[in-house]
């Protein structure tokens, strides 16, 4: 496999990151917001992101798995690293890179709302159509896209290619 079609290229991802960093900008004005990045994937789109957002705000991480090495989720959700901070009473945005079944962020979601946030909202900066396997309220998406495995802007596959500047339909060789 090998990276095909440009899905969503480097300028159209910045300029949706700075789009969306005004958002949250205006959203959490005043607040104690807590960016709460999804390892690995999430690590470019966290970065970028943060840096768009005009408010002091704080950045934790988890590490969850759900893949192995396969290129569709496995439904089993492992916490591999948890949040180093206390979230009770703050406002949390859980950062993902892309979401496609939900069954991780869903499991991710209920696992935060139990340590009692005042808020718990998620941004993403892709979002596959049509193939969610549990409801997801996202607040903040970057982009829709179709049901395709893609890689680049931290999305990876065995660990390889998230250093690519846009996001690229996987492609067989």
């Amino acid at each position: 496999m090998r990276p095909g079609r440009i899905l969503v290229d480097e300028a159209s991802i910045a300029t949706r990151l700075v789009e969306m960093g005004d958002e949250i900008t205006a959203d959490y004005e005043g607040k104690d917001l807590l960016l709460v990045a999804v390892l690995k994937g999430a690590f470019m789109v966290v970065a970028d992101l943060a840096r768009r957002i005009r408010l002091p705000i704080d950045i934790d991480f988890m590490g969850v798995s759900s893949y192995g090495v396969a290129t569709q989720t496995s439904g089993v959700v492992r916490i591999l690293k948890d949040l180093e901070q206390e979230i009770s009473g703050r406002h949390v945005l859980i950062v993902e890179d892309i979401i496609d079944s939900g069954l991780t962020l869903d499991y991710l979601r209920r696992n935060l709302e139990v340590r009692q946030p005042a808020s718990l909202e998620i941004a993403t900066l892709l979002l596959k159509t049509g193939i969610q396997r549990v409801p997801i309220e996202v607040k903040y998406v970057g982009f829709e896209i179709p049901p395709d495995f893609v890689v680049g802007y931290g999305l990876d596959l065995v660990g390889k290619m998230r250093n690519l500047p846009y996001v690229a339909v996987m492609e067989e060789e």
